[in-house]
């Protein structure tokens, strides 16, 4: 497959997105192959380790390939988005309880289905050019391919904050919100990587660890804890509304591009999932529950139209007074019954 390359490299199996022309977008056939690769790495004794990189200098991954999502959706045909998240999701899990080492080299922007791909292994690497989002109620979706476990896991109410406002994470403010685990100067991550396939452990990469440069979640996190703890959107705005200070504007401007039903249901699931039992399971089932429903019930559809197709950036959303009643929320993110996600279905223990 053009778009991805996967070898045995001696004792580690090599992931590499090859598609820097479009940022190393996944397609459907992507994940596919990179689950199947990890199938077969699982049982093979002679595999120690996983290394997952991407060509080019902009992007690791910048996201999902949509275009089909959309087409497919304007047919009315919402079965073939529900099965590429179920797919997709299903790979984020296996990916999340992997047996053995995944090491990743986050490069660049890494974003929503690319944070799927790259940042639930353990050992997950970033550089001077890494930018980390969950930009998906930009676009009518919410942070999801396990991203809503790391963003309920986040300290205090960034989780909260990233999520509603798409805010880019640099290394140091990835590793603060549990995104990234290391930084290493990226000059020095070909050598690495030649080494892992060598048969060196991951302990190499926190022998070549430096301290990142600065972040600014750190020193906006009691601004976050001040505006974003509240239980519902409407809280949050009003917050926000009533401070004139800078980043309270921004925090503002950011949120009004945004969908108001994902932001709404986004606070509604991270505190739906807060708790120290909380498993990946948990997090793919219930963003499952509003994929499930975005192009039908959701603003997927439109987000897409206004960001990709037309590109006139205005897009009409529901709510756009960004008022959201209660019970569009609880609808969904309500139960599936029989179509609920079954990650058991695919041979997939608990995590």
């Amino acid at each position: 497959m053009s778009d991805i390359h996967i070898r045995d490299c001696g004792p580690t199996g090599r992931i590499t997105l090859t598609r820097p022309q479009a940022l190393n977008a996944v397609t459907y056939q992507m994940c596919l192959a990179i689950e199947e690769a990890l199938d077969r790495w699982r049982d093979d004794k002679s595999i120690i380790q996983v290394v997952i990189d991407a060509e080019g200098d902009r992007a690791f991954c910048a996201g999902g390939d949509i275009a089909e999502l959309y087409t497919t959706g304007m047919r009315r045909d919402f079965t073939y988005g529900q099965k590429f998240w179920a797919d997709e999701y299903r790979l984020n899990a296996k990916t999340y309880a992997y047996p053995k080492p995944v090491i990743s080299f986050l490069q660049g922007f890494t974003m929503g289905g690319g944070v799927g791909i790259g940042c639930h292994g353990s050992h997950r690497i970033v550089g001077e050019t890494s930018q980390i989002a969950m930009p998906e109620c930009g676009i009518g979706l919410v942070p999801d391919v396990g991203g809503s476990l790391m963003l309920a896991r986040a300290p205090g109410c960034l989780g909260a904050y990233l999520g509603t406002t798409a805010a880019r994470m640099s290394a140091a403010d990835a590793i603060l919100a549990g995104f990234a685990d290391t930084f290493v100067p990226q000059d020095r991550w070909p050598d690495l990587i030649s080494q892992l396939e060598g048969g060196a452990s991951p302990q190499i990469l926190e022998n070549a660890s430096e301290p990142t440069m600065d972040g600014i979640l750190a020193s906006q996190q009691h601004l976050i804890e001040h505006h974003f703890c509240g239980a519902t959107l409407d809280g949050i705005l009003d917050s926000l509304r009533n401070d004139d200070g800078g980043f309270a504007k921004s925090a503002l401007k950011s949120m009004e591009r945004n969908s108001p039903l994902s932001m709404a249901c986004t606070i509604e699931m991270l505190h739906q999932l807060c708790g120290p039992s909380l498993t990946i399971e948990q997090a793919l089932s219930l963003e499952y529950r509003f994929t499930y429903r975005a192009m039908q019930h959701g603003d997927f559809l439109e987000g897409i139209r206004a960001a990709i197709v037309d590109k006139d950036r205005a897009p009409k959303w529901q709510y756009a007074d960004h008022d959201v009643p209660a019970e569009a929320v609880r609808k969904m993110l309500a139960p599936l019954g029989d179509n609920e996600l079954k990650l058991e279905e695919y041979g997939h223990g608990s995590a």
